[in-house]
């Protein structure tokens, strides 16, 4: 929680003009405020991490060397998993509404004796692959930010913007504090801080990331120059509205990704195979246009406008270290990976870096959890870096020699990783793995599902209805919960006792949210999120039974699960419980722990006379990360 030096602090909101700095950079002043974290960056991996973050309750400082938000250009393309972070954030229906989405992709190819011609057109996310949202939804990194401004100025959180940070040094002596160092652009004044975490979202050129000693990028750059340009054109090219890939053997490549408000995003190779000597000066805008009309030829392309234009050279490499050696200091995005843009995953990959490191950091700051927890940071997202690198290799390889098929069989196989939905964590002390045979595994996201909700009858996704809280949740799956009483009113009364690992967390989370509470929002009172938190702010148990509705009710479950009575569900749409669990037998119930981010930690199917070895597999399961 925020403190001053000699006492706590409990609502003291981050501000735009600087608030929060120490003047006198050398001598700092008792009784100044200590942030919980500062954020370096305030660009979609920063913004991510900043939104959720206060969502838990905990309000970061967020700064920034630019005066402004992106206004146009850069980052565009939001994959299936990304978009349904959003819809559990509650903020993906107005990039919904204004972004375009994309449902194919289609392979052009010319030489010098072969006119440009359809070689093949794909779905760009088959039924096979298990996604909700199968598309690509295109919207400017701009509209991602100011979603997320609105979303943190609601909750009473600015972008100190024009702060530009310069290095930090750690305090040993003073409680573990960072000393951060940032330089106002404005005043032409250096300004300081302290904070108890600092986190680099700071892109490429990281001043973060230099500053944490033994830290560098690895990988290659094959510095192979590509040209962007976002505006309006004219053309009578046949696939303009499709996700296409254009191979002129005589002069290179290019990807056209429709946009939105009627424009149309360009990636133009501008040397191909690196034959000739290009320099910076020579590669302006009217030689990219230039080199655009001579790849899509026979076909004419014109621009009415031009929104945004840029160069940049495509390299792949990820940071050696995610975090250093005290776990206080972290990057994320690409502060800690860089790749081409081609495969539109950047940004995603970025986002889910923040959301990834958002609720560990939350439940470290309320001294909820071991030390444990926030080292898994590491290794998790460095291992998605990693598996991005590996795959935007080959693929960039793929699309500068314009290989329609090496570029298709490359797509295939990576879908699952592209969509974010087939990325997977490792076993560590979050993932456990189990012997059972079940749809849902260790380290991998939930699939989509469809349940009945007991309160109201609503149809809804099994994977999205409980809201982003910060909360583990842990679903009972049983076909009749009358033949499990015995287990369910078991776990039901250890979970709620101080003799469990959960209880004493949930009462040590209570006195923690207490102090340092979540600041409402309007939005808040249609998402009602007492509903979720009934039982614990730590976690919310759900029930799940193909039991018919009328033949079991609310007032006749165990306490646990008559207190969360909005997350009690009938399956009888989809066969949820076969998915994700498989077979279950009457007097069994598996019992599945999800992470906050969705992610599955652990499950195990326990008979109703197991009641003793289910309470002791909870305890297990949680005592690995959460302070007992």
């Amino acid at each position: 929680m925020k403190r001053t030096r000699s006492q706590a602090s409990s609502n003291m909101s981050p501000g735009a003009s600087n608030e929060g700095f120490i003047s006198d950079v050398d001598v700092p002043v008792v009784g100044d405020r200590i942030e919980d974290v500062v954020i370096a960056g305030a660009g979609p991996a920063g913004l991510m991490l900043a939104s959720n973050l206060t969502r838990y309750g905990i309000k970061p400082k967020i700064v920034d060397d630019r005066s402004d938000k992106t206004s146009t250009g850069r980052a565009d393309g939001l994959q299936p998993k990304t978009i349904e972070t959003f819809k559990q954030l509650g903020l993906a229906d107005g990039l919904l509404r204004k972004g375009v989405k994309i449902y194919d992709i289609c392979f052009w190819n010319s030489t010098p004796s072969s006119p440009l011609s359809r070689q093949r057109r794909e779905v760009h996310y088959p039924p096979e692959l298990d996604v909700k949202e199968p598309f690509v939804l295109l919207v400017h990194q701009g509209m991602i930010e100011d979603i997320f401004i609105a979303d943190l100025r609601d909750r009473r959180v600015e972008v100190a913007r024009n702060s530009a940070f310069a290095s930090y040094q750690e305090e040993p002596g003073k409680s573990n504090l960072i000393k951060v160092n940032c330089y106002d652009k404005k005043t032409s004044t250096a300004r300081s801080l302290y904070t108890r975490y600092l986190v680099g979202c700071d892109g490429a050129r990281s001043q973060v990331r230099t500053s944490i000693p033994g830290t560098e990028m690895v990988g290659d750059s094959t510095r192979a120059p590509w040209g962007v340009l976002d505006g309006v054109i004219e053309t009578d090219f046949p696939d303009l509205w499709s996700k296409v890939v254009v191979h002129s053997e005589e002069f290179g490549t290019i990807l056209c990704i429709p946009r939105e408000r009627n424009m149309t995003r360009l990636y133009i190779e501008l040397n191909p195979k690196m034959k000739d000597v290009l320099s910076s000066e020579d590669a302006t805008q009217d030689f990219v246009m230039k080199r655009a009309q001579q790849i899509l030829t026979p076909f004419t392309l014109k621009w009415r406008s031009v929104e945004w234009f840029s160069v940049y050279k495509v390299g792949q490499r990820v940071a050696n270290k995610f975090t250093n050696d005290s776990e206080r200091v972290f990057i994320t995005g690409d502060a800690a990976h860089t790749h081409s843009p081609k495969a539109a995953q950047g940004m995603n990959v970025s986002m889910h870096d923040s959301f990834n490191l958002s609720w560990k950091l939350n439940l470290a700051i309320r001294g909820l959890a071991t030390p444990a927890l926030l080292s898994t940071y590491e290794a998790e997202r460095r291992k998605i870096a990693q598996d991005l690198i590996n795959f935007d290799f080959e693929h960039a390889s793929a699309f500068a020699a314009g290989d329609a098929k090496a570029l298709a069989a490359n797509f295939i196989t990576n879908i699952g990783f592209i969509s974010g939905i087939g990325a997977k964590y490792a076993p560590n002390v979050l993932n456990v793995p189990s012997p059972r045979v079940a749809g849902l595994q260790a380290g991998a996201l939930l699939s989509p599902a469809r349940v009945t909700r007991f309160i109201d009858a609503n149809p809804v996704d099994a994977q999205l209805d409980i809201p982003m809280l910060g909360q583990f949740r842990i679903y009972f799956f049983t076909p009749n919960p009358k033949f499990t009483s015995a287990l369910l009113t078991a776990v039901s009364t250890h979970l709620f006792s101080l003799s469990s690992v959960l209880g004493r967390a949930t009462s040590a989370a209570a006195e923690s949210y207490a102090s340092q509470n979540i600041t409402p929002t309007e939005a808040d009172e249609f998402v009602q999120p007492h509903r979720y938190t009934a039982v614990s702010m730590l976690f919310t148990p759900a029930l799940v039974t193909t039991l018919p509705k009328d033949q079991i009710e609310i007032g006749s479950l165990p306490p646990l699960f008559k207190d969360s009575r909005w997350t009690f569900y009938i399956d009888d749409l989809m066969n949820c419980t076969q998915k994700w669990i498989g077979d279950v037998v009457h007097d069994e119930c598996v019992i599945l722990n999800v992470r906050p981010d969705g992610y599955v930690g652990s499950l195990q199917c326990f008979t109703n006379v197991q009641a003793a070895d289910a309470c002791q597999w909870l305890d297990s399961y949680y005592s690995g990360f959460l302070k007992s």
